[in-house]
Order: structure tokens, then C-alpha cells, then sequence
């Protein structure tokens, strides 16, 4: 069966081809056991829809999870366990063999004979033997209850049979129609019949995917939010089936697919929680998995080259935030080097190859914006975000002023903004362009963008001006690698980040061979964009999400302040770090601050891991302290038999003393970050949107 439910006719014949003679060969698996029944068409994915998804603390993975304890049982072997239990048993019988049998006398049989009439006690009676027995089986079962305690008895039907039988009644059986999801409730209550029974039947015949269902579920919310009507989404459902309300793209699904994903909690599955000590024992075992309730908070990984943080974490939450796209659940925006594998163009709408003759999209270095303000205060951030006080006060308001005195004036003369390579002219105070756009605004009377043009000619001419900083850092784009691109004048297709508002998958490839400063502007230049645009952005029930795969160079105090803005407007970022030492030293705290979700992987520095370890903060633990005292002999039989026993075991006869305290440790020091974090692990902490948090876990991102 095809993914469009045309049925493949390819191998029809291929019984009637003569095979050609040579040793027999191990035929294939079977799909399902010999002899049951062929599995329906839908039932992999029913048995997805209608798989457990209990609620769980944050991070852990809900598909198909199972809750635990939060603390951690006496743990005792199973051999342990049944060798108690069957010493226990014969305890048991041996004590009541005695008893039986009078080897420890007749004193058990005292109460009975004491709380009934002698006329009841009658050799031979029928009461005397009613009552005889009766207490026989009450002493027994006080015996059995006894060693069944000491023998922990119930534990050993709790984990051999109770769970047996728990594990048989939790096979997967369909829920009733009321409340199975396939079934499609909801539409059924607001009376479409008809819709939800062709959802079903869609997904009974394997015609349905996942997206699908995530996607016809978010239309069917702005149905009931108000945004759609209920007669658009029924006529859709009942024209196109699972194929109803697509994405613009026309797309259903991604072109593969690296990681797993459950798009009915949203989720990623990034790896699993270690067995570990240091974890809670709620979270050893189970998967780790983020979503957007995660990821509104945004997320930095740190760690060196080939630690993992494009592979193991960066490409999964791409690859799921684009399935979100075309479920049109989000928005999501992906920075990085070419060939950096950020996934294939073909599962983006929107690939700009900032450098690449052949990029079929330009950047907007405007950002889409027609306030000349705006435009510098973004372009301004982009430039020389860098350079301006890094302390968490530090800001670009000259360098903004400097850029609006230019931008203000050329737009209202020309109707756009300036390119590249007439920017840097203005910027460097050329007497050509500044000459003829004084003229004019003098022509059109603009009195007021005269003055802003005058007071740029008087500053340009002082020491120490920002206005040259800024043609240096604007000649860095200005290069003939970048001739085509940043085009102003309508002739190219530029992306602008203003279509956040709408679930667009963009891939953005900076040129970082050969022009490693520019692709920082770039990468800073988008990262201001986005922080401007998701904070004004209409429909705020779309997650926004942008994904920096290197952020070096990009974080400045302007980048931290709008990293906190994102959580209220539904929107976060992902960045990613080879070092701590790339951000300037005033702004490691209020970065780690501002970001809800972080992730240390395994090689990190010993300065690096002493700022997660002081974010992370301390908790209060059991610190165990064993001390061994020799003891003193004071009689000569002492003395004598301490003598024996020092021959014997080769030391001394000592006293051991266990003393139990609360103290208060660091949950990760940054030696055990540095030295104690296996390859493919990291140890990550989680904040939810709603201010749920998850305590730094031990994560094998190879699981």
C-alpha cells in the first residue's frame, strides 16, 4: 500500500517466475506470529493513536510510560528475595511441626481449653473437635503470618505474579467509542457524524499518518477557538479525508525521519534518562523527550566539537518542529553553516543560501520593516551588537541613532531602504550620495530629515564616531560573494521573518568558510529579527521557534533581554555553544538565567562546568560517615582472643559507628561535569512554560 492508498502492483507475477536453481535460502521474517491472523489495515497506527500517554513530570517521554515511584524501593535480588522467603516457609514448618508433634509442650493449647466449658472439652465430643481444629488454624496462620512478614511474602507475589498479571491485563484493547480517539468524540458531540466517521475510516484503512491527525486536530481547535467555522472544516473533511487542511506546502510528512517523534503530546524523544544515582529515581530508565512547552523557555547546549549537539540535539528538535510546521502547530527558523546536517532541503519551504549563486531566496536585511527606527535598531544589534558594553545594562542606542539619521531620509526620497553597497557610502560619509540626498529632501521640503542629515554630517566628523565602525562591519557584507543578495530593490525573492505569523519551515546557510565574521552578523541580524517579530506577531497561539546551530558571537545584552521576552510571546530559541568562554564573562549568568532549558554535554571544561554547577544551585542530602575504632582489651581472655582473631584475619578487632547528617552539595560539581559525563551523555535540566522543573538529569543521548 502506497502513501497516497494505491495499492503497489509491482511482484504480482513473481510466482510464476522460474527461479533459478541453487542452495535454499533462509526465508524472510514473518510479520506476526505463525498461524494469527493478518494485522488490519491501521492497526499500526491505531495502536499508536490509542497507546497510553499518562501525565509525567517534565522531560520524561509519554509515549507508552510508565509511572514510578519518587523513591527508589529497598532494592533486594530476586535470588535474595526467594531464598528469604523459602527459609521463611520452613521456619515456619519446622516451628509447627514442634508444636504438633508436643516437642515444646502442651502450653499452646492453654487458651483453648481456658475460654470453654469443660462440657464442650469431652473426649470424643463433636464440639471438641470443631473448636480443636479452629484453633489449630488460627495458631497456623498466626505462624504463617509471622514468617510470611520475614519472609516477605507479599513482595514476592507483587513481583512475580501481580505484575504478570498487571503486564496481561494491560494488553492493548480498544478503548469504547465514547472515548477512543480514532473515533474522532469530539466532532461526534458538536453533531459532525459524518466528518468523524470519515476520519475513522481513513484511519482504519491505513490511510491516516500521524501529521495528519495532529493537523486535522489543530484545525479542528480553531474551529472551536472561533478562527474556522464548522461547516469550512466539515465540507474540508468530507472532500479530502485525512488529506484536509493541508500545509501550503502540499506536504504530509517529511522526507525521513532520524528520531522519534509522538505528535499527539508534541514531543521529541532526544534519548534515555541513565540509571544513575544522581537521578531521581522517577526519571532513571525512562526516555527524554522536549516539546514546545519546553522549548518556549528556550534551550543552550554547550559542549565541544563532536560531542553531539548537532546530531543528538539540534537536528531532532528541527526535524520535529518542522513536523509541527506542517501539522501547523509552529514556525520554526534554522541558522547554521552549510552542510552543517540540518536536514535536507526538501523538508523546508524556504532554503536561503546566503553566499550560493544558486540560492533561490534572499535575506530581508530590513527584516521586513518599514519604520526606519525599527530597521536600525535591528540592523544596529546585527552590526556591532558586539561590540557595545557586554554588562546586562550595555546597549546599541548610538549606533541605532547613528543608522536612522541615514535610514529615515534615503527611504522617504527613495521608497526603500538602502542596499549594501549604498549604506556603506552613507556610512562612510561620501560627499556624492549624502550631497544628492540632501538635495532631495530639500526639493520635497522634509525640514525634519534635513536636520537628521545635518547633525550625521557634524557627528562624522568627530573622533571616536560609530558611524566608521559601522561602515567597517557593513564592508564585511558588502563583498562580491554577496553582490546578489540583500537586494532592496524588489528584483530578488528576499525571506523576511515577519512570516512567523504563518507554520513557514525556513533553512538559513551561512557562509562561514572564508567569511566567518559576516556569518556572525547574519546570524545576529536573524536572531534580532526574530526576538522583533514574534513580539508583534498577531496569532500567538503558532510556536515560533529559532534554532542558532553555533551561537558564538551572537550573544550580546540586547540578545539576553529579548531570550527573555520570547516565553510570554509563545516563542524560544535553541543555540548551541562549543564553550561558555564564547559568551563575554558579564553575560554567563544572566544568560544561563534567561534560558529555562540547559544541557552540558560530555567534554566540557572545568570553568565551563563551574557555571552550570553554580545555576544548578545546591540541594540537601544523606552524607553516610563509617568510622572503624579498635577495640581496647582489658581482660587477659580478651586480650588473648583479640590476639586469635588478629592472627586469624591479619587486623586488629574493631567497632564500626555509622552516623547519618543532612548536608548540603552541589547537585553537579564542575569536576563531575568535566570528568564524570560518559561520551554521548549530558546532563541537561528542563523548565516548563507553566514553571515546572526537572532537577539536572544523566541523559544517554545515544538511547
Amino acid at each position: 500500500m502506497d502513501s497516497d492508498g494505491t495499492q503497489d502492483a509491482r511482484g504480482t507475477h513473481a510466482d510464476r517466475v522460474p527461479r533459478p536453481a541453487g542452495p535454499p535460502q533462509v526465508p524472510p521474517r514473518p510479520a506476526q506470529a505463525p498461524g494469527a491472523p493478518p494485522m488490519p489495515e491501521g492497526s499500526a497506527f491505531l495502536a499508536w493513536l490509542r497507546a497510553p500517554r499518562p501525565e509525567a513530570a517534565p522531560g520524561v517521554w509519554r509515549f507508552g510510560h510508565r509511572p514510578r515511584p519518587d523513591e527508589e524501593p529497598e532494592a533486594v535480588s530476586n535470588r535474595q528475595l526467594l531464598s528469604g522467603a523459602l527459609i521463611a516457609f520452613l521456619v515456619g514448618w519446622l516451628i509447627w511441626s514442634l508444636l504438633w508433634n508436643g516437642y515444646l509442650g502442651g502450653w499452646w493449647l492453654v487458651p483453648l481449653y481456658a475460654m470453654i466449658p469443660d462440657s464442650w472439652a469431652e473426649p470424643g465430643s463433636y464440639t471438641r473437635v470443631v473448636l480443636s481444629y479452629t484453633w489449630y488454624t488460627v495458631v497456623a496462620l498466626m505462624i504463617m503470618i509471622s514468617v510470611g512478614r520475614l519472609g516477605r511474602w507479599g513482595e514476592v507475589w507483587r513481583r512475580f505474579v501481580t505484575s504478570r498479571l498487571r503486564r496481561e491485563r494491560e494488553r492493548p484493547v480498544a478503548p469504547p467509542p465514547q472515548r477512543d480517539p480514532a473515533e474522532w468524540p469530539g466532532l461526534r458531540d458538536v453533531g459532525a457524524t459524518d466528518a468523524a466517521e470519515r476520519l475513522a475510516a481513513e484511519a482504519r484503512s491505513g490511510l491516516m499518518r500521524d501529521v495528519d491527525h495532529a493537523r486535522i486536530t489543530r484545525a479542528w481547535q480553531g474551529v472551536r477557538s472561533g478562527r474556522h467555522s464548522l461547516s469550512t472544516f466539515t465540507g474540508a473533511v468530507l472532500k479530502d479525508g485525512a488529506a484536509a487542511c493541508l500545509h501550503p506546502s502540499g506536504e504530509r510528512d517529511l522526507p525521513g525521519r532520524l528520531a522519534q517523534h509522538d505528535l499527539v503530546t508534541g514531543q521529541v524523544r532526544l534519548g534515555t534518562t541513565a540509571d544513575d544515582k544522581r537521578n531521581p529515581y522517577a526519571y532513571r530508565g525512562t526516555g527524554l523527550g522536549l516539546g514546545p512547552e519546553l522549548l518556549g523557555t528556550s534551550l543552550l547546549a554547550v559542549g565541544p566539537a563532536g560531542s553531539g549537539k548537532t546530531s543528538s540535539v539540534v537536528w531532532p528538535l528541527a526535524e520535529s518542529l518542522c513536523l509541527h510546521a506542517l501539522a501547523g502547530r509552529a514556525a520554526v527558523v534554522v541558522v547554521g553553516a552549510a552542510g552543517a546536517g540540518l536536514g535536507p532541503a526538501d523538508a523546508y519551504d524556504v532554503v536561503v543560501r546566503v553566499g550560493n549563486p544558486e540560492s533561490v531566496y534572499d535575506l530581508d536585511l530590513y527584516g521586513g520593516t518599514h519604520d526606519p527606527d525599527e530597521a536600525a535598531a535591528v540592523l544596529a544589534e546585527a552590526l556591532v551588537g558586539d561590540l557595545t558594553d557586554p554588562h546586562p545594562g550595555g546597549d546599541s542606542r548610538r549606533s541605532t541613532t547613528v543608522l536612522a539619521q541615514l535610514l529615515g531620509p534615503y527611504r522617504a526620497v527613495h521608497g526603500r531602504f538602502p542596499s549594501v553597497p549604498e549604506l556603506r557610502q552613507l556610512l562612510d560619509g561620501a560627499p556624492g550620495p549624502l550631497g544628492a540626498l540632501r538635495k532631495a529632501l530639500t526639493e520635497a521640503g522634509q525640514e525634519s530629515l534635513l536636520r537628521e542629515l545635518d547633525a550625521r554630517e557634524r557627528q562624522s566628523g568627530h573622533p571616536g564616531d560609530i558611524g566608521s565602525v559601522l561602515a567597517d562591519r557593513v564592508a564585511l557584507l558588502d563583498r562580491p560573494a554577496f553582490a546578489r543578495f540583500f537586494d532592496t530593490s524588489g528584483q530578488s525573492r528576499p525571506f523576511s521573518l515577519r512570516a512567523l505569523d504563518h507554520p513557514v519551515r525556513v533553512r538559513i546557510d551561512l557562509p562561514e568558510r572564508g567569511h566567518a565574521d559576516a556569518s556572525r552578523i547574519l546570524a545576529r541580524l536573524v536572531l534580532a529579527q526574530f526576538t522583533a517579530s514574534v513580539a508583534v506577531r498577531e496569532d500567538r497561539s503558532l510556536f515560533a521557534c529559532l534554532v542558532l546551530d553555533d551561537a558564538t558571537g551572537v550573544v550580546t545584552p540586547e540578545a539576553v533581554r529579548g531570550v527573555q521576552r520570547l516565553r510570554s510571546a509563545n516563542a524560544g530559541v535553541v543555540m548551541t555553544l562549543r564553550t561558555l568562554d564564547d559568551v563575554p564573562r558579564p553575560l554567563r549568568s544572566p544568560l544561563l538565567g534567561a534560558i529555562g532549558c540547559r544541557v552540558a554535554l560530555s567534554g566540557l571544561t572545568p570553568w565551563d562546568g563551574q557555571d552550570f554547577a553554580e545555576v544548578w544551585g545546591k540541594e540537601w542530602t544523606e552524607a553516610t560517615d563509617v568510622t572503624d575504632r579498635q577495640i581496647i582489651a582489658e581482660t587477659p581472655l580478651g586480650k588473648t582472643a583479640h590476639a586469635v582473631r588478629r592472627v586469624i584475619t591479619g587486623r586488629a578487632p574493631t567497632a564500626r559507628a555509622v552516623t547519618v547528617r543532612q548536608v548540603e552539595r552541589e547537585r553537579w560539581s564542575a569536576s563531575e561535569l568535566a570528568h564524570a559525563v560518559p561520551p554521548g551523555h549530558a546532563v541537561l535540566s528542563l523548565t516548563s512554560v507553566r514553571g515546572e522543573h526537572a532537577p539536572p538529569l544523566l541523559v544517554d543521548l545515544r538511547g
